[in-house]
């Protein structure tokens, strides 16, 4: 039995089909790259595996085709392929999730990262990557935000460390970029965005990260990650603790408002 190609081999076909089989004309590479604002080259590219998709160009090509999000879904996939095998089964849960709560310790959530900052975290986590394997893990990152920014995003509450915003990570102009997204992305009014204090005490969730996803049906799973493992947690019991310990430390972090003055108060003074 043949093997189904795999979500990249997958777009690059639904791409030329889709052009060569467009209503009333066949389309080519050029015409279908003035519709979709990129470059022929980068059609070119698309359509034979080469190099990195641009995050923007799914739902563009969505549009034009008409194909009901075909684009986005195979473009998900590509991404959540990227991600080590842990964290994959999350990368497919996440995007159906109405609600997610989030704890990070060490780092800017992914959710929240700029293209540099996430850049810089890849960069010093693996020196030796080639600049188009941090251009492909980079925009996989930021593949993952749409969720955010569609027209009914999952209510998101996020809390970090203090020292999350503190750490100087790719340089002050990179971080004060990240702080300034920080400050858009938790305006936004289903994203709820605080910071726990040096001054918090002891909690449950010192360990590590940990999100927690609602799901459509209401049922709730949790993903546990340390430097290089993760795991998901569907135990009910087990999920019932750690959010439990996750309204904890909500009730120990500094109200939204008091969080924003923070990060603008850090942005000054860099």
């Amino acid at each position: 039995m043949d093997e189904e190609p795999d979500p990249r081999q997958r777009f690059a076909e639904e791409c030329r089909s889709a052009r060569e089989l467009f209503p009333e004309r066949r389309l080519n590479q050029t015409q279908l790259a003035r519709m979709v604002r990129v470059s022929k080259s980068t059609i070119s590219r698309v359509e034979i595996c080469e190099g990195p998709i641009p995050p923007d160009l799914p739902p563009l090509l969505d549009q034009v085709f008409s194909t009901d999000g075909v684009f986005k879904r195979l473009y998900e996939q590509i991404a959540a392929g990227s991600y080590p095998a842990h964290s994959r089964r999350r990368m497919v849960l996440e995007p159906r999730a109405i609600a997610i709560s989030a704890w990070s310790p060490t780092v800017i959530p992914g959710l929240l990262q700029t293209g540099a900052y996430a850049r810089a975290l890849f960069r010093a986590g693996d020196p030796r990557a080639t600049e188009r394997e941090l251009v492909h893990k980079v925009g996989a990152r930021l593949a993952r935000q749409d969720i955010l920014r569609g027209s009914s995003p999952p209510d998101f509450s996020v809390v970090v460390c203090e020292s999350v915003l503190r750490r100087n990570v790719g340089g002050p102009q990179v971080m004060r970029n990240q702080l300034a997204a920080l400050l858009m992305d938790g305006g936004q009014p289903t994203t709820v965005l605080q910071v726990l204090p040096f001054a918090a005490e002891t909690h449950g969730l010192m360990d590590g990260s940990l999100s927690i996803l609602t799901m459509p049906d209401g049922g709730t799973v949790a993903y546990a990650e340390g430097i290089r493992s993760g795991a998901i947690i569907e135990e009910a019991a087990t999920v019932r603790q750690l959010a439990r310990a996750y309204d904890v430390l909500r009730a120990s972090a500094l109200s939204r408002e008091a969080s924003a003055d923070l990060i603008r108060e850090l942005m000054e003074a860099s």
